[in-house]
This record gives structure tokens, sequence and C-alpha cells, in this order.
């Protein structure tokens, strides 16, 4: 009866083994297949931020050409972009401060 048990056990053992070596290898793949989407992602990226520095440069040559100041233009957006935050946030403040 001392070598059925051992068998028996030694058969769980190689069956979990086997079960290990199957998930390793699919999580092997998973891996694989997520490192080859990020470096997709990573070219798509990176052709993204060419182009936009291409339209950047022909947006700032004909703004130059037609005598318009560009820094001027980008910082009121930013002012306009923080201040519509912070009404928005003012918003969210009074909001909760009438519901508590």
């Amino acid at each position: 009866m001392g070598f059925g048990s051992t068998a028996k056990k030694l058969q769980q053992v190689t069956d979990m083994a086997e079960d290990v070596y199957t998930r390793l290898n699919k999580l092997r793949e998973q891996v694989d297949e997520t490192r080859d989407a990020v470096d997709e992602t990573r070219k798509r990226v990176d052709d993204i931020d060419r182009e936009l520095a291409e339209q950047r440069a022909i947006l700032d040559a004909i703004a130059t050409e037609q005598g318009i100041d560009v820094e001027t233009l980008i910082a009121e957006a930013h002012v306009v972009d923080a201040e519509e935050v912070a009404g928005e946030e003012n918003d969210e403040q009074s909001k909760t401060g009438s519901d508590a």
C-alpha cells in the first residue's frame, strides 16, 4: 500500500507541475503580446509626436507671417483653462458643501 499512495502522490505532483508549466507558457505568451502592443503603441505615439511637431512648425510659420504673437495666444489660452478649472472646482465645492 505504501507504493500505491506514493505513486498517487507523485502523479498529483506531476499533474500540478504540468498545470503550472501550462499556466507559465500562457503567461509568457500574454507578456509577449503585451510587449508587442506596447512597442506598437510607442511607435504610434512617436509618429503622432513627429506629426504634431511638424504641424506646430507650420502653424508657427503661418502665425509669424501673419504677425500673430503665438506666445501671447498660448498664455491667454492657459489663463482661460485655469479659470475654467477653478470655476469647476468651486462648483463642485458648492455642491458638496450644500449636500453635507
